[in-house]
């Protein structure tokens, strides 16, 4: 009986409109937990503060919301999560970021938005390089499907590839002229773009295993591209 008396004042009192079926309130704690489970604005309190999606800044009061955690660089450079990138968009992406989020715009606001934009500023240039090279990109593709590859391990790398990179390391070693410096370069970028055309297959086929194996490979080459940027600068 009270129910019904109570329907009918909220009516009355503009509180329940007519037709829309009765629910159960709830109780003060639940209605608590309710509003609280909605991030907030770290300056005004208002709902939907700390960015989801594109939302950098506070609708209410424009104040810069600390960056979401729960995002991935893909996510955040509006890439689709594979190993194919487009590195035009990509790089437009990282330059439309740094517009919004970048420090140099900040220097007249709060101290706590200049914190936040330097935090946003280092997680865009740290996702914008590693997306931005295969090899990172892929290191990075595995991690977010929980592999990884320790750093000075061979991963039971096969005795003929080892061979490989020993004679390039050797080749490099002796190298005494640009030429013979070129040349090396030559090959070594030649196995690295036939690594990231069969790293591209394998995550394409969801085969995580030989996609670690490649990039294994790729890192080797890397190490090696490194070395023969620095025997550059002593010849």
């Amino acid at each position: 009986m009270w129910k019904g008396k109570a329907g009918a004042l909220l009516r009355v009192w503009g509180l329940w409109p007519a037709g829309v079926p009765r629910r159960r309130l709830l109780s003060c704690d639940a209605a608590s937990q309710a509003g609280n489970s909605s991030p907030r604005c770290w300056n005004c309190g208002s709902p939907g503060g700390p960015g989801q999606g594109d939302r950098f800044f506070c609708l209410q009061c424009r104040a810069l919301q600390p960056p979401d955690p729960t995002r991935d660089y893909f996510s955040l450079m509006d890439c689709n999560r594979s190993f194919r990138v487009d590195t035009t968009k990509l790089q437009h992406r990282y330059q439309q970021l740094q517009r919004l989020v970048h420090p140099d715009f900040f220097s007249q606001r709060s101290q706590t938005e200049k914190e936040f934009s330097e935090k946003h500023s280092t997680l865009v240039n740290d996702a914008y390089k590693t997306l931005l090279a295969p090899l990172s990109r892929g290191l990075y593709l595995l991690k977010l499907h929980g592999i990884q590859i320790s750093e000075g391990t061979d991963y039971e790398m096969d005795r003929q590839f080892l061979m490989e990179i020993m004679e390039i390391n050797e080749k490099l070693a002796e190298a005494q002229s640009e030429a013979a410096m070129k040349e090396i370069e030559s090959i070594v970028r030649a196995k690295q773009k036939e690594c990231t055309d069969n790293v591209s297959r394998a995550f394409e086929q969801d085969d995580f295993e030989g996609a670690k194996e490649i990039l294994t490979k790729m890192r080797y080459f890397s190490n090696v591209e490194e070395k023969i940027k620095l025997k550059k600068f002593s010849l």
